[in-house]
This record gives C-alpha cells, sequence and structure tokens, in this order.
C-alpha cells in the first residue's frame, strides 16, 4: 500500500534538514572562511580586536565547516619535485667510514680513498692482513629491514691488492629509495602544514619523484622556500679555518663557507658527531645579547654523542652545517650533558622562526629538483569558478525545467528533492573535509543527471502500472517499488567505477570521483525516498481519483 511509517518519515525529514544545515556554510563561504581562519589564529597567538572582529562574522553555534577549494578554483602553487635518492647512497658511505676506520684500527692503519659517489674505498697499510680485514668489515654489514630484502645484507664489501670498496646491496637500495620517498613525503607534509595552508595535495609520483599542489599560497617559489630547502643540521669536527676558497681539504674532509662572514670557508671532518636526524625539538629564541637564535635538543642517542664529544674536545671549534653552510663554529667551553644548545647567528625573527620549522619537520633525507612549476593565479581560479556555477546553472535549469514540462506536479516533487540532493552533497563534502575542483564540480553537474534518471525511470514505471486501472495509489506503490532494481543496477554499477576511479587514480581523478560516489549516494535517497515522501503526504491529503504523471 502507498503509506511510510512515522518513524521512516522522521527519519528522512531529519536527514535532509541535517546534510543542508551542514551544507549552510558554504553559501555564506567569505564570512565563515574569516570566522575559522581567526578561530584559529586566536587559539595558536591568542585574541586581538582585529581576530575577535572577524570570528563574529559568523555565529559560534552555527556549523563551520566548508568545502575546501582545490588549486585549480583557489589558485595557488603546483611543483613537481624529483628525489635525489644517490644523494643517499653517499650520505651512508660517509657514515660508514668511521665504523670502518675504528673497526679496523687494531688490525692496521688505514686511508681513506677518493671514490666514486655511493663508494667507499679504503686502503690497508698492511696488505697481506686482507682476509681478516675483510671479515671484519663484513662482519659490521646488517640485514635489509625489507620483506622483499629478506636474508640479504645491506653493504657488499670487495677487496683487491690492499685495497678494500663498500658499496651498499642492490636490495639495500631498493630498500633505502623506498624509505627516503616516504620520508620526504611525510617531511614536505609536515612543513606545509606548519605554514598552516588548507588543504594540500602532496603525493608519490613514479619511483622518485612528488607532485606538490598547494591552494590559497601566493607563488611557487614561495612554496619552493617553504619546502625547497633541504635543512640537513650536522654537528662536524674544525680542522682548520682559512679563506682560500680552492684549498683542498683532504679526502675524508669538506671545505664549507662561513655564512656569517664571507670569504671565510671551514675544513671539517665530513662524517658529523650528531645530524639533526637526532634532534627531537627546535623553537626560535633569542641569545644572551637579544639577537634572534634557534634553541635545540637532541634525543637520547643524541645526546649521548654530543656530551661525550664535549667532554672529549674541549677547548676545540666544533661547527654547527645547515645544508652545506657552517652557520656557526663555537669553541666548546665545557662539557654539555644535556643534549641541547642554541645556534646563534646572524638571523632575523622571521629567519630563526622558519629555521626552527624547517628543523622540527626534519631533513629532508635527500635533495630535491624541481622538474615543474607552475603558479596559479587567484583570478584564473575565481574564473573557473564563475564557469563551473554557470555550467551548473545552466544543467540544472535545463533540468528543472525538462522535469517539470514533462511531468507536471511530479517533476516538480523530483526538482525540489533535486535541490535537496545537491545540497546533501555539499553537506557530506563539508562534513568529511573534502576538497573541491573542477573535475569535482563535473562529477556533481553527472549527479544531477543520474539523479533525474532515478526520478524518470520511476514515473514511467508508474505511468506503465496506471494502464492497469488499479488505481493511482496501487500504481504510486508498484511504481516505487518495481523501479528500485533498475535504479539500484544502475547507480551500484556506478558506485563501482567511482571506487576504482579514486583507488588508482589521483589529484583531480580522485575529486571527480569523490562527487561522484556521494552523489550516487543521496541520488538514490532523494529519488527514492524523498520524492515518495513528497507524492505519498500530497496523495493523503488531496486524495485524488485519478492522476496524470
Amino acid at each position: 500500500m502507498l503509506q511510510i511509517d512515522l518513524w521512516k518519515r522522521i527519519l528522512i525529514i531529519l536527514t535532509c534538514v541535517a546534510g543542508l544545515w551542514v551544507a549552510l556554510p558554504n553559501a555564506f563561504y567569505g564570512p565563515v572562511e574569516q570566522h575559522n581562519d581567526a578561530a584559529r589564529a586566536i587559539e595558536q597567538g591568542g585574541a586581538t580586536p582585529e581576530l575577535d572582529a572577524q570570528l563574529a562574522l559568523w555565529p559560534e553555534w552555527m556549523p563551520s565547516g566548508l568545502v575546501n577549494l582545490g588549486l585549480d578554483l583557489r589558485g595557488g602553487a603546483h611543483l613537481l619535485a624529483e628525489v635525489q635518492v644517490q644523494d643517499v647512497y653517499k650520505s651512508r658511505m660517509e657514515a660508514t667510514w668511521p665504523e670502518v676506520r675504528d673497526a679496523l684500527r687494531d688490525l692496521t692503519p688505514v686511508r681513506r680513498q677518493e671514490a666514486p659517489d655511493g663508494q667507499l674505498q679504503v686502503r690497508l697499510q698492511d696488505p697481506s692482513v686482507m682476509p681478516e680485514a675483510l671479515q671484519i668489515v663484513r662482519d659490521l654489514s646488517r640485514p635489509v629491514q625489507t620483506l622483499t630484502g629478506a636474508g640479504a645484507s645491506d653493504i657488499e664489501v670487495s677487496g683487491n691488492d690492499g685495497l678494500i670498496t663498500i658499496t651498499l646491496s642492490e636490495a639495500e637500495k631498493q630498500a633505502t629509495d623506498e624509505r627516503t620517498m616516504q620520508q620526504s613525503l611525510e617531511i614536505i607534509r609536515r612543513r606545509i602544514d606548519e605554514v598552516g595552508t588548507r588543504e594540500p595535495t602532496i603525493q608519490r609520483q613514479g619511483a622518485d619523484r612528488i607532485l606538490i599542489q598547494v591552494p590559497g599560497i601566493g607563488s611557487a617559489s614561495e612554496l619552493k622556500d617553504i619546502i625547497g630547502t633541504t635543512a640537513q643540521l650536522t654537528f662536524n669536527p674544525v680542522i682548520s679555518r682559512g679563506t682560500d676558497a680552492n684549498a683542498s681539504p683532504g679526502i675524508g674532509n669538506s671545505l664549507l663557507p662561513s655564512l656569517d662572514n664571507e670569504g671565510e670557508y671551514y675544513t671539517v671532518e665530513t662524517a658529523p658527531v650528531v645530524t639533526g636526524e637526532e634532534l627531537v625539538d627546535a623553537q626560535p629564541s633569542f641569545d644572551q645579547n637579544g639577537s634572534p637564535a634557534v634553541s635545540f635538543r637532541f634525543d637520547t642517542t643524541g645526546a649521548r654523542k654530543f656530551g661525550n664529544y664535549t667532554a672529549e674536545n674541549i677547548g676545540s671549534p666544533f661547527a654547527i652545517v645547515l645544508d652545506n653552510e657552517v652557520i656557526s663554529a663555537p669553541v666548546i667551553q665545557s662539557h654539555i650533558p644535556g643534549g641541547s644548545g642554541i645556534i646563534t647567528g646572524n638571523f632575523t625573527v622571521e629567519e630563526s622562526t622558519n629555521l626552527a620549522v624547517l628543523l622540527r619537520a626534519g631533513a629532508l633525507p635527500a635533495g630535491l629538483t624541481f622538474v615543474e612549476e607552475r603558479t596559479i593565479g587567484p583570478e584564473l581560479g575565481q574564473d573557473s569558478i564563475d564557469a563551473g556555477k554557470l555550467a551548473t546553472a545552466v544543467a540544472f535549469a535545463a533540468v528543472l525545467l525538462f522535469m517539470g514540462v514533462t511531468y507536471g506536479l511530479f517533476g516538480l516533487f523530483a526538482n525540489l528533492a533535486l535541490i535537496i540532493n545537491v545540497g546533501l552533497i555539499f553537506g557530506l563534502l563539508s562534513l568529511i573535509g573534502a576538497t573541491l575542483t573542477l573535475p569535482g564540480i563535473a562529477g556533481i553537474v553527472l549527479t544531477v543527471g543520474m539523479a533525474v534518471d532515478a526520478n524518470v525511470l520511476i514515473f514511467e514505471r508508474i505511468r506503465e502500472e496506471l494502464k492497469t486501472a488499479k488505481g493511482p495509489a496501487r500504481a504510486i506503490s508498484l511504481g516505487y517499488e518495481r523501479a528500485l532494481s533498475a535504479i539500484l543496477d544502475a547507480n551500484i554499477t556506478t558506485f563501482i567505477i567511482a571506487t576504482i576511479l579514486f583507488a588508482l587514480g589521483s589529484g583531480p581523478v580522485r575529486g571527480f570521483a569523490v562527487t561522484l560516489g556521494l552523489g550516487i549516494v543521496t541520488s538514490v535517497f532523494t529519488a527514492y525516498f524523498v520524492t515518495r515522501l513528497m507524492v505519498v503526504m500530497w496523495f493523503e491529503r488531496r486524495r485524488p481519483k485519478t492522476i496524470e504523471v
């Protein structure tokens, strides 16, 4: 029979009201966005009169979730970065040298030799002990920490004529590449999140590339300033200081320029005592003279190494190196057991804050090469929004007109459900914090057509049932029941496609898949339940003898 239980009616109405309530802030995008920004700023830095005024633009008791606008709608920066994974091989060999030197010290004196990047070559003073030396070095190897590399060692050791050559194994290179990409992704994400930008897209492309899209940022160069610096902080022993930029540092050493004093160069040991990877915190601060500085703190391992070195080298200079520049080289005055200290230099307050952000987010394990960069201005983004609004409005108007002319009163019911449908889509997008892009708008437009398609199936089925003279109530009831299987078949297959697009796609494709998938759910709900409730309530009120669809 043509009836709906009271609890079902209440549930349908509450669902529609809740969805439209959550979607409401998107109709007042500008004020709500300012309100949200002010609330975030007050939480981080305290209230000011200006922030309080912005906060008052939207009532606190109302929902404030918004659909985030993607890069093509808001404007922003697009970068495609290539991670130099070979840098990690070189760093690993640099870190291995002190370990090899100390292990062979009791057997025979050794000297490091010039070698290609990614290799470590060691010359034995006594070639006759080569077998024992090879075994000692091989004992330094560790198992590869991956399933695919199970049973393999991380280094390969060979020797001939008193020369030992050490390289990373292929299994370790693969594991290192994967680890480097994952670390780079996470660190880039942290750095961008520290700045507070909305809904950035940061994802891996291919074997060694990372796609970075940040809506709302001024330019690609600004984005590069945030993520382009590797911020590799190391603490290295100082061998000498001079002004000759062409001086030979010697094997195992590096000649690095001074950041503060132009024309001054430091010769430091390449292998660091402590690295930025062992930092657990970095904060902007001020030194004893009131100048901007950065305070830091090491983890337990770093604190122990830092304390041991300072205890054994009192009176010696100690270089603080950031991205191959010596930013400070203080003389160790006393033992520093706590694992904390302060970095001083000719910093501005902004520079010390940015450096703290970079160090706190972590050092990129390898350098980045930007192979593609684009800046999308807000004017172009606004043009995209206007074009999307126009396309949606034209499609919406055409569909509403068609349904009204073709199905009369029932078409008006479908049109009202269609408007609710679009509101529910925006409500769900706001609820999950999704990002809307131009392909996402295309998904909404497609959803409008699919929602109408479901109503057409129902109304045409009602027309067929009316021909059997079973009465209007029976015809409406059978029309909805018998059209349901066709509606579900069509929408389930489309939903499966949307799921596949989301799982395998990236960027704009995912945006399209999200709006399409959510639109399918809301379309089935509004086409079958909402329009049915409207028809039932109308029928109960009017009790017509005959109906025309």
